[in-house]
């Protein structure tokens, strides 16, 4: 019998579901899981067929970050190729197409937290806590969340979490916006099909482009943002999926999109 996949995926109606597997060590990146990780998530965005992304880790942690094991026996040449890894894995989520979603249990922490900060949103159940702590190793995040994190909760907020290095629960995540709902263990899983569904009820061409839109509208200028969001906008009027959509407004019923 071969050996477990540090990342599985499985497609189904419409969604796809990253999992990280490596429960055995808290589902600390190593360069396989890194590696893996990249490789499905660029998988997944080359498939048409996803509408949604869900990317989940264990009961006990999301993910604790770096293998930090493993770190130690390695060179400078290596750290700095286990950091480049797990950057590029955090890159390949941040550029799927689809919208995703990071469902998070237990410890989120470190490049962990910057791969949950790749995603578009991120449900917790009450049990998570997230933090940065890098700096108490003598680092700083390299993954993305350096850039990530002031956008999402504000540069003195991101400062605070940055260079404190403490974690929070899951209540003061909620509260400073650096996740999107907080649910009672048992109803984690449910929430986050639910608002998948949402997701994958609509046109998935439209879905698309707006993710693409408001991601032009942090990465550009704003006079650059709005041509290329006018762009997105106006190609969808040429769509089959949005004259569906009108004559499915018409016609007083759900719509039949068919990603056209």
């Amino acid at each position: 019998m071969g050996a477990q996949r540090p990342v599985s995926l499985t497609i189904e109606r419409g969604i796809a579901t990253i999992t990280l597997n490596r429960p055995q060590a808290l589902n600390a990146i190593d360069r396989e899981l890194a590696r893996h990780l990249r490789e499905v998530a660029e998988a997944v965005a080359a498939d048409d067929s996803v509408r949604a992304v869900l990317l989940r880790g264990g009961e006990r942690a999301f993910s604790t970050g770096a293998d930090l094991r493993e770190r130690l026996a390695m060179t400078p040449d290596e750290l700095r190729e286990h950091t480049r890894l797990i950057r590029e894995a955090a890159e390949a989520l941040a550029a799927l197409p689809a919208p995703s979603l990071a469902l998070v249990r237990g410890y989120c922490l470190a490049g962990g937290a910057e791969l949950a900060l790749a995603c578009d949103l991120r449900f917790v159940d009450t049990t998570a806590r997230i933090g940065f702590p890098e700096v108490r190793r003598g680092i700083f995040p390299g993954a993305g969340g350096m850039l990530r994190l002031p956008r999402l909760v504000g540069p003195a907020r991101a400062a605070d979490l940055i260079l404190s290095g403490r974690v929070v629960d899951a209540e003061e995540a909620l509260r400073i916006g650096l996740v999107d709902r907080v649910v009672p263990p048992e109803e984690l899983e449910r929430a986050a099909a639910e608002y998948l569904e949402l997701i994958v009820a609509n046109a998935p061409l439209a879905v698309r482009a707006a993710k693409a839109a408001l991601r032009h509208a942090f990465d550009a200028d704003q006079e650059e943002a709005a041509r290329l969001i006018e762009q997105l906008r106006a190609a969808l009027d040429e769509t089959e999926d949005y004259r569906e959509g009108l004559r499915a407004f018409a016609e007083g019923r759900p719509p039949r999109f068919r990603g056209r």
